[in-house]
């Protein structure tokens, strides 16, 4: 996580971060700067409540606390209060603990920052399945941007070419076809179209068959 150590931080900014990215030393930084992060709590976090406040249970909020780590390393680490909410998802039926530094926002509101990095990762991880981007020629911020973004012009029009001609099989089939076939001199709809395991059989053949006599 050694760019995470360099990273910039803006003051007044939310940072919304997994539970793998959690260290108390490292949260304390975005409370230093003034900036706001909002994280899921690990499993064993043990931690002192200060003070509740009231929490609707018609919006999934099952606690919102105020406190401090209750470990003495935790607490040298982050002397700052803390938040903690508990929300219970119902389309997961489970129960995750948030952490932030931010004490007045609504709670739900905390919670729903989490679900938008969740929708976020699932986007990246969709570039990822549908893009093949296997390397990215330039590591600059404008070199990856402009790489991923001719990825999504290409999937677009991959995908527009076989709604359009109404191909067989998925879009991933017809993204392979296209991925094997770049210099193939035939109509698209000829290349992309399922071939008749019959029409094949009955093609004729220019090679005679070995005991054909």
């Amino acid at each position: 996580m050694i760019w995470l150590e360099e990273l910039l931080i803006d003051p007044g900014a939310f940072y919304v971060m997994d539970r793998g990215y959690m260290d108390f030393a490292r949260l304390h930084r975005f409370t230093a700067a003034g900036s706001f992060f909002v994280t899921r709590a690990k499993d064993n976090l043990r931690f002192t409540p200060h003070r509740s406040q009231p929490a609707d249970y018609l919006s999934g909020i099952r606690s919102d606390q105020i406190g401090k780590p209750t470990l003495p390393k935790a607490r040298r680490a982050y002397p700052s209060l803390l938040r903690k909410i508990r929300f219970f998802d119902p389309e997961t039926a489970r129960d995750p603990v948030f952490l932030t530094n931010h004490m007045l926002v609504p709670a739900l509101t905390i919670a729903r920052l989490y679900r938008l990095r969740w929708q976020i990762e699932l986007f990246f991880r969709w570039i990822k399945g549908h893009l093949r981007i296997k390397h990215y020629f330039g590591t600059s911020p404008n070199a990856v941007k402009t790489q991923i973004w001719i990825a999504v012009a290409v999937c677009l029009m991959v995908a527009i070419l076989h709604k359009e001609l109404a191909l067989p099989g998925t879009l991933h089939r017809t993204s392979q076809l296209l991925s094997v076939h770049p210099f193939e001199k035939m109509p698209l709809h000829v290349l992309l179209a399922k071939n008749d395991p019959r029409t094949l059989a009955t093609s004729p053949r220019n090679q005679l068959m070995l005991w054909d006599f």
